[in-house]
């Protein structure tokens, strides 16, 4: 029972964390600190120092599937990479030099912007992305499609990619300094920062911001780890106890990207996301006990 729940816990846990991931395009720092700082009750550095460390792998897995199904714009994701990783070990020094309950507080901030992030998304666009699929399958099936396609007809194309100027890398790699300053402070990847203003700023469809947002994320949180690990706030055996189970589910996740609906997902995930938020600050003012 004590490895279960030492090692085969966290691995389980971590499947969840890799799938969500691959499937929006955050580094899962959101749902592991929660899980390190409540399941494990590490300190706040190490909750968020062990996160940024876990990050890496798990977005590296994800980033091989997008890749392969061409769901990401590669040259921006280094662009927004570049920028973070100048701005990653600053946020990882402004962490070490605060009070830990202040990093737990703006951990939980994080945590809840991205619920509120997610609910806003899942009332807006997937209906009419799930509309469009059912059209789709009706004219597949209306021409006879259905019966000499192996794909699924829910399966969504590849998606086109974007004519991209200079401008838009150098705003990538802006987008990138302020996701870098959040990741390298709470622990989280910066997805929750890149993905809308990708979306916003860049015009870079959901169905490729999601795996241009790992690869940037993958790139970004090197720096960050090295400063964690030379400071020694890395619970290593926690990380990749978790990181068994996130490299499976990222790919997972990337898989799925062109075959689930997004909105009962992203309700799903915001209410995750929003339960975690108050747990951890309920946990950290000693409110639970």
């Amino acid at each position: 029972m004590g490895l279960f729940l030492q090692f085969a816990a966290p691995a389980l846990a971590g499947i969840f964390v890799g799938v969500m991931s691959g499937l929006l395009g955050v580094g899962g720092g959101t749902i592991m600190v929660p899980i390190f700082r409540l399941a494990f009750g590490m300190s706040p550095l190490a909750s968020t120092a062990t996160s940024l460390f876990a990050i890496i792998p798990t977005s590296i897995s994800g980033v091989a599937s997008h890749m392969r199904a061409k769901t990401c714009v590669p040259k921006l994701g280094v662009a927004l990479g570049i920028g973070g990783a100048l701005t990653s070990p600053v946020g990882v020094w402004l962490a070490s030099v605060s009070p830990g309950w202040l990093v737990i507080v703006v951990a939980a901030l994080v945590v809840g912007l991205s619920a509120y992030k997610m609910f806003k998304k899942a009332i807006k666009a997937p209906r009419v992305a799930l509309s469009c699929r059912k059209a789709h399958t009706a004219d597949a099936a209306a021409t006879g499609a259905l019966a000499d396609s192996p794909e699924p007809a829910v399966s969504n194309p590849i998606p086109t990619q974007p004519n991209l100027t200079r401008k838009h890398y150098l705003q990538g790699a802006g987008i990138g300094l302020v996701a870098g300053l959040a990741s390298g402070y709470v622990g989280v990847g910066g997805g929750f920062i890149m993905v809308p203003m990708m979306l916003a700023i860049l015009s870079i469809p959901m169905s490729l911001a999601a795996g241009t947002s790992l690869i940037a994320i993958m790139i970004l949180a090197i720096p960050g780890v090295i400063e964690q690990a030379i400071l020694g706030n890395i619970n290593y055996f926690a990380g990749i106890s978790i990181v068994v189970g996130t490299i499976p589910g990222a790919v997972i996740g990337a898989r799925l990207v062109r075959v689930i609906p997004e909105r009962q997902l992203r309700f799903a995930f915001g209410g995750f996301l929003l339960v975690a938020a108050v747990l951890l600050m309920l946990n950290e003012f000693g409110i639970l006990g």
